[in-house]
């Protein structure tokens, strides 16, 4: 493996001063939780004082209001997606619901759900009880439980299908799926494609523009350094007006202020997927760390991490290491998992030593490097993973 790649490549602003965590070692976590930005913390203290001066400037009306359709058009950039095209959610779950409740599966000639056996747990749960709706859900297996053929879920897609949910990166191995491959068969026989982006906004390529999906959920607490405040919907800016969720709220009326009493009448604009009152201190939490990212552009993000992947990737082969995550960059999202016999006493020996990961049962420790670390760390983290696994 080649040890003499510099910081130089792809990206020089790190701001790891922005990151107070960054002290207490190498942190290896973002595909679990983003350290904690210096400017949430103002920004909490923000949301303080404005509920304190609500009796002097009308909180709501000074700021609150717009709040989540900011933090929407923020996470959007990240997205490369059109502004006025995401809506701020409590989280993912509720997100992808609201999408799922859009639909209609009853008594129809296209009432199948194609799905896939990597992906999050809550999206097997919520698609699993769209069968009481009609919903023909098909799971596409997996290889081992760590890859799965496009070629695969392509067969999967015929003109029953209503709807292809999928995760676009595992959180089980890594798996990246081929998005444009799989968006080009689906509308080729009029069906529509969510994908879960959870683990990829922040760190992989999307292009919501240039790949024309028409659904994606996911959230803050992850690669966009946001903390457990959010999730999103993002929905193609031609079906807004197209699509009614019966997962409904006063947020999402055309006019909430009127306080009517039924019918719904839906808002024109992306406020539609709203539902209840919005959790305004989440949005202030997660505002700053997604803005942060904008800030040092996401688009040098995914060839870093590739790159830096790929070096732990031939650092693990070459020491003998299994590995539950795809070989092949092109096949592969931020993370790598290592296989370990006992997962859980590895990752808190490296806790230790002061590198923090994580592990999941069945998969091993998982690392996640993200553009706040420097090469060195990479290069000390896994001699520290070397030493403890040969000890």
């Amino acid at each position: 493996m080649n040890h003499t790649m510099t910081d130089s490549a792809t990206i020089t602003d790190r701001r790891r001063e922005e990151f107070p965590t960054l002290d207490d070692g190498i942190y290896l976590l973002s595909h679990s939780l983003g350290p904690v930005p210096r400017a949430a913390r103002r920004s909490m203290r923000t949301y303080l004082d404005r509920w304190r001066s609500h009796t002097t400037e009308n909180a709501w009306d000074s700021e609150w209001w717009t709040l989540q359709q900011t933090l929407g058009d923020e996470i959007g950039r990240t997205l490369a997606a059109d502004a006025g095209c995401v809506s701020v959610q409590p989280n993912a779950t509720i997100a992808l619901y609201v999408a799922a409740s859009c639909f209609d599966f009853s008594g129809g000639e296209r009432s199948k759900v194609v799905t896939t056996a990597l992906d999050f747990p809550s999206m097997g749960y919520i698609w699993d009880v769209q069968r009481r709706r009609g919903a023909d859900v098909v799971v596409v297996p997996s290889d081992g439980d760590i890859t799965i053929p496009t070629e695969r879920i392509l067969d999967a897609i015929d003109e029953r299908t209503a709807l292809v949910a999928l995760a676009y990166v595992s959180y089980r191995s890594s798996n990246r799926l081929d998005a444009p491959a799989i968006i080009e068969r689906a509308h080729a026989v009029g069906a529509k494609v969510l994908l879960d982006v959870y683990q990829a906004a922040g760190v992989c390529d999307i292009d919501a523009a240039e790949w024309n999906v028409d659904l994606m959920v996911g959230g803050s607490i992850k690669w966009l350094c946001g903390g457990p405040a959010c999730g999103y919907l993002y929905v193609r800016r031609d079906l807004i007006a197209t699509l009614e969720p019966s997962l409904t709220g006063w947020f999402a009326h055309a006019r909430p202020f009127d306080f009517s009493f039924g019918p719904m009448s839906y808002d024109a604009t992306i406020r539609r997927f709203s539902n209840g009152t919005t959790s305004i201190p989440a949005l202030y939490s997660a505002l700053p760390g997604v803005r942060l990212i904008n800030e040092v552009g996401v688009a040098g993000f995914a060839a870093e991490s590739c790159r830096r992947t790929q070096r732990i990737v031939e650092h693990a082969l070459e020491r003998g290491w299994k590995l539950h995550s795809p070989h092949d960059v092109a096949s592969r999202g931020g993370t790598v998992m290592i296989e370990s016999a006992d997962a859980p006493a590895l990752a808190a020996r490296l806790a230790e030593r002061k590198v923090f990961v994580d592990f999941r049962p069945s998969v091993g420790i998982r690392l996640s490097p993200h553009f706040y670390n420097t090469d060195d760390e990479i290069d000390e983290a896994l001699l520290t993973v070397g030493e403890l696994i040969d000890d």
